[in-house]
């Protein structure tokens, strides 16, 4: 396994971190299609024995059952020192006021709440889930530090949003002496690639670490164009990222797939691995396979030639998954 610094910091993290949304009891929160305790359990074990060390889930995911389920499997398979946790803040984890958001009240209340599902003492990266609108980014950030200060946070992160909101966070971070982002978990993979155009090389002149979300595009990159599987028919919100235009990159994926004799997964995953921007992209899991292309993946160096073919069907598209 391949290990690599997390952003400006000393942290090494794997090169593939282990997308946890997959796991959590499918009769709790929005995603019917993922897996109980007892079928997620084999496939963190077989992550670890990978190599993979760097763990992502949020608080959301099956209403916190994800949090209990990857923290009770991690504390059993492994060393708390040798792992990295990840898990993140903002959705609505209740009904009425105070639900949702960036708000100290809710940063405070989540993260002890996070902590007790995980079983741990701190999260190794505590990430927003998006950006708050509806409070101040003085009140976030500083309750942000707060958390770290705390030590219930090694290392803080932020995911998708517009770049001018990520500078403008970090500046008021930066500005009151205040712990700022060394992360942004973002949309990123070959059939949404208008973070190339500021997010990214944002990240790359400040040093902060990406971790591209959905980097096989909710699988489309990974099967026939237009495949109907038991996520895809209740995935409401992956519906709304990817549009028609898409299957000229999805047949570009099969045709050097084919040329080289691995599965479409690992050439995608190749292509992002393969971007000097990429730290490393979040794969989620339901089969012991999508484990074994994405550590496979790490071995691929596309040519040139492979890659301009990937790149050109592309088109400019609107902004979607902020």
């Amino acid at each position: 396994m391949e290990y690599v610094k997390l952003g400006s910091t000393g942290l090494d993290v794997s090169r593939i971190c282990v997308g946890c949304m997959s796991f959590g009891l499918p009769e709790r929160g929005t995603h019917p299609w993922t897996l109980d305790e007892a079928e997620s359990r084999p496939l963190i074990r077989r992550a670890l024995d990978a190599g993979l060390n760097f763990f992502d889930t949020a608080n959301v995911y099956s209403d916190g059952t994800s949090e209990e389920i990857v923290g009770s499997a991690l504390a059993e398979f492994a060393r708390r020192d040798e792992i990295v946790i990840a898990t993140k803040v903002n959705g609505a984890m209740h009904q009425g006021p105070n639900a949702l958001g960036l708000s100290r009240k809710a940063i405070m209340t989540e993260i002890d709440n996070s902590l007790r599902r995980l079983g741990t003492d701190y999260v190794d990266l505590y990430q927003i889930h998006r950006f708050d609108p509806h409070t101040p980014v003085e009140e976030t950030m500083e309750a942000l530090h707060d958390v770290v200060k705390a030590g219930k946070a090694r290392y803080i992160g932020a995911s998708s949003m517009y770049a001018w909101q990520f500078s403008k966070m970090q500046y008021t971070a930066r500005t009151n002496g205040w712990t700022r982002f060394v992360s942004m978990q973002n949309h990123y993979n070959l059939l949404y690639r208008e973070e190339e155009r500021e997010m990214l090389p944002l990240c790359a002149d400040q040093s902060v670490a990406t971790l591209p979300w959905s980097p096989l595009a909710r699988g489309r990159l990974t099967r026939d164009w237009g495949t109907v599987t038991a996520r895809t028919g209740t995935d409401g919100f992956g519906s709304t990222l990817y549009q028609d235009g898409d299957r000229e990159i999805v047949d570009a994926v099969t045709r050097i797939a084919g040329e080289r004799g691995v599965p479409r997964a690992r050439i995608a995953l190749a292509w992002l691995l393969g971007r000097p921007t990429v730290t490393a992209p979040i794969v989620g899991a339901t089969k012991p396979h999508h484990l074994d292309d994405a550590v496979a993946a790490l071995d691929i160096t596309l040519t040139e030639k492979e890659i301009e073919e990937l790149e050109r069907p592309y088109t400019p598209r609107a902004i979607s998954g902020h």
